[in-house]
């Protein structure tokens, strides 16, 4: 059968016979020797010894198929083995990391990895995000993607790409940032070599161009017209109100909105995590907001009645799994959205969303003289960077307000 051996590594293909299984046969494993250790992979196939001994000249179609799964297995091994090798890093405990997980020759393959343990996680957001770059990176460049295929030269072309299928610069940046955060993967784990990841600042690397953020802030009259915004719907006044409620909630995200409860409301103020950094950052830290009279109201109006492990309003019910509560989310997104950008059409305000009552919350703050770091802490940002691509329409508001001063001469 198949074997490969240098430098004191050996790679080969063996029947496991210590332990039968129900049906007489035996698994069908690859081992790999080195400075006398072991390590065993499985090829998910069992044989006989009968079958075992034939397997290398057999022509009976159902064993040359097994025999063919069995070869793909060992020259999965056998290449990890080789390329740590090469690159002198190789050590047994390197080859179980590099083959942990599933992560093999493709890039298609280490994201289904990666999707399926946020799955697992219930991280359903993230999962879908990297399923819809997939998606992307296979309509461009087909169900097996190399690691190696990757270049500088790749990108700029999956980019454009991007662009041409009408995708804002905004998106293009998640979308690389999503593969990317792939290659860090193969990296660490040894897929791929330091020369060919592409990604970087210096010469020859490959940087992610941000999004310009769109202006999205409204004003404190604005913000004071939709409150008070009125067409006699019971359903516009629901939808205003949670707006509301996301804009006073310190820019509430609503994927934390839907998940508030009472018993988040600690002596006057509601505590919550984000949801979005729940998984990320080391120290979680509570966003804390004072619960304000009209914030009272709005849940006097439309929240589920008092009780401490109730939901405050009564968009979840706690039964669902990760999945239907994403969709949920997603619906009521859409739904508040479509009823907002009516009542701006009919202000004459223009486009509003959850994203304005978010970045809203941020740039009213800012005008108001608030500290960027007190800001940021609102928002539950990781670092100030993002909070000041949040304020980045009003610094030029500021701009545009300064130079028209130098010109009252």
């Amino acid at each position: 059968m198949l074997q490969y051996s240098k430098d004191g590594i050996t790679v080969s293909v063996m029947l496991d016979t210590r332990r039968p299984k129900s049906d007489g046969k035996y698994p069908v494993k690859i081992r790999v020797t080195s400075n006398r250790e072991r390590r065993y992979y499985s090829t998910g196939k069992d044989l006989t010894p009968e079958e075992w001994e034939t397997m290398p000249t057999t022509k009976a179609r159902t064993l040359a198929s097994v025999r063919k799964d069995i070869e793909s297995s060992y020259q999965i091994v056998r290449s990890a083995v080789e390329d740590l090798a090469i690159s002198g890093r190789f050590t047994l405990g390197a080859l179980n990391t590099r083959l942990k997980g599933a992560v093999s020759d493709t890039v298609n393959t280490a994201f289904r990895a990666k999707m399926e343990a946020l799955r697992k996680a219930q991280q359903v957001g993230n999962m879908l995000i990297y399923d819809n770059v997939l998606k992307g990176l296979e309509r461009f460049a087909g169900s097996r993607i190399h690691f190696d295929s990757i270049t500088v030269a790749w990108l700029k072309k999956y980019a454009q790409f991007l662009h041409d299928e009408g995708k804002a610069q905004t998106t293009i940046a998640i979308h690389l940032r999503t593969l990317r955060a792939i290659l860090n993967i193969a990296r660490q784990q040894g897929v791929i070599r330091e020369a060919q990841y592409p990604f970087g600042r210096g010469s020859g690397q490959y940087h992610i161009q941000a999004g310009t953020g769109r202006k999205m802030a409204l004003t404190l009259e604005q913000i004071g017209q939709i409150a008070r915004y009125d067409d006699g719907r019971q359903t516009t006044a629901r939808y205003r109100d949670y707006w509301l409620f996301l804009y006073l909630c310190n820019g509430i995200n609503v994927a934390d909105f839907v998940r508030l409860r009472y018993r988040d409301i600690i002596n006057g103020e509601i505590c919550f995590i984000r949801q979005k950094t729940e998984h990320t950052l080391r120290t979680l830290r509570d966003i804390r907001v004072v619960l304000t009279p009209p914030m009272q109201e709005i849940i006097d109006r439309w929240g589920n009645p008092r009780r401490p492990d109730a939901f405050i309003f009564p968009i979840l019910t706690g039964r669902e799994d990760a999945m239907k509560a994403k969709n949920k989310t997603k619906d009521l997104t859409h739904t508040i959205n479509k009823r907002m950008n009516k009542i701006g059409d009919q202000l004459g305000i223009g486009p509003i969303s959850t994203y304005t009552a978010r970045h809203s919350f941020a740039t009213v703050l800012k005008r108001a003289g608030a500290n960027i770091a007190y800001i940021s802490e609102s928002l539950g940002h990781s670092d100030l960077k993002t909070t000041e691509n949040y304020l980045a329409s009003f610094e030029r508001e500021e701009r545009e307000k300064n130079a028209e001063i130098l010109t009252k001469f």
